[in-house]
């Protein structure tokens, strides 16, 4: 059950109408790296979470992401307020109302005549929100994971928006709000390795002649040597020969059929075969012109 308070968790203070500012805003309203895709990435996987600890943590932090919500949908609101009346009550002639929407070449007009300047479940282009941004897999290993990233992506978000506002109060809430997804992440990180068995994720060990191996795929110019690929545990595999075939089974593709099956793909080859010897006049070959000359003539 829930209960809300209606005193924000971080006080708002706006100096002035910015709808432009407020568009911007929406990414974490309603974008991938938003306050609503984390709340309920962190909600659900609290509901099928079998640790207490963990249980009680993703349900403190999914809660307080609901919050940073109802802080950033504020911010939007206020920012919008001015322009939302003079908009609503036809103050301004057309042309210097769209301007104004208009801002600096954002799209905030659009949310100003769709959702009337209030908060949209949208990202900053317009684009709706959708239960695709959360991405939890059932496994706190690989979840746990997950959310660090997910609150590491959220932070350069924040820090891409207060770099792009001037206003003191937008900017000091949104320091807040980015402080925030330090101590989830650092919270996250420290619930994955209060678990001994947290790598690999899963349960099943991985192929021991393959998990150590380092395919250098991409070679040329630019080739480095680091902790990810040399030293123990790697085998560093640099002959192109050696990175195909790699179980020695001859590296084809086959597949058993039933008879019925092979007579049914021997016919459908046969249908369909090229013939190599082929010349064939095509439309492209009976279209084509005279050759052009310098000038298109």
């Amino acid at each position: 059950m829930f209960h809300h308070n209606k005193r924000l968790q971080y006080t708002v203070r706006v100096s002035e109408s910015n709808p432009g500012l407020a568009n911007l805003l929406l990414e974490q309203f309603g974008g991938p790296q938003g306050e609503l895709a984390a709340a309920m990435r962190y909600f659900t996987q609290a509901l099928g979470e079998v640790d207490p600890g963990r249980k009680d943590m993703l349900l403190d932090i999914a809660t307080e992401e609901l919050s940073h919500l109802e802080v950033i949908g504020t911010l939007v609101a206020m920012l919008n307020k001015g322009a939302k009346g003079k908009l609503a009550e036809g103050v301004d002639e057309a042309a210097e109302a769209y301007r104004t929407l208009q801002g600096a070449g954002n799209d905030s007009h659009v949310t100003q005549v769709l959702y009337g300047g209030g908060p949209a479940l949208t990202n900053s282009g317009g684009q709706l929100w959708t239960a695709g941004y959360v991405d939890s897999i059932g496994d706190p290993t690989a979840d746990l994971r997950s959310n660090i990233a997910a609150e590491a992506r959220a932070k350069i978000v924040y820090e891409r928006l207060i770099n792009v506002t001037t206003d003191p109060g937008v900017a000091d809430a949104l320091a807040f709000l980015m402080t925030r997804e330090v101590a989830h992440q650092r919270s996250f990180e420290r619930a994955l390795y209060s678990m001994d068995d947290n790598f690999p994720v899963g349960k099943l060990a991985p192929v021991p002649e393959y998990a150590d191996l380092y395919i250098n795929t991409s070679q040329g110019e630019g080739d480095m040597r680091g902790s990810w690929n040399q030293g123990e545990p790697w085998t560093y595999v640099d002959d192109r020969e050696k990175q195909s075939n790699v179980d020695g089974g001859g590296g084809s593709a086959t597949v058993e059929l039933k008879s019925d099956e092979v007579k049914a793909v021997e016919a459908l080859s046969s249908r369909l075969a090229s013939d190599p010897q082929a010349m064939p006049l095509t439309g492209i070959d009976l279209g084509v012109g005279k050759p052009k000359t310098a000038g298109g003539k």
